[in-house]
């Protein structure tokens, strides 16, 4: 069982930037896929970023490409999402997740998640 806490989230002007994290409760092994999702009211959940525990592959939604940043620090468990030049339309409750094995960006193939931290972006 792998528990995940997001933190980081909050009430930023559009322009600004956030960074949120990601702690696991144990270390994840090397073949999981970490992965950040959003969702805003009324809409469905959406992919937002992932990376693997190793190697360097980092995978974005063209949405958010060149904004949002994720990163991992192994040696604390915990995943990282820098999000920079927010808009309003960023607006959603932000969600960690993970799921053994190879990246997928259905949220759907995601086995653990966080509790969510809600980020709004005011115009």
């Amino acid at each position: 069982q792998v528990q995940l806490v997001e933190s980081g989230g909050g009430l930023v002007q559009a322009g600004g930037s956030l960074r949120l994290s990601c702690a696991a409760s144990r270390r994840t092994f090397s073949t999981y896929t970490m992965g950040w999702f959003r969702q805003a009211p009324g809409k469905e959940r959406e992919f937002v970023a992932a990376i693997r525990w190793t190697g360097d592959n980092t995978y974005y939604a063209d949405s958010v490409k060149g904004r949002f940043t994720i990163s991992r620090d192994n040696a604390k468990n915990t995943v990282y999402l820098q999000i920079n030049s927010l808009k309003p339309e960023d607006t959603a409750v932000y969600y960690c997740a993970a799921r053994f094995g190879r990246y997928y960006s259905d949220y759907r193939s995601y086995d653990y998640w966080g509790q969510g931290t809600q980020v709004t972006v005011s115009s």
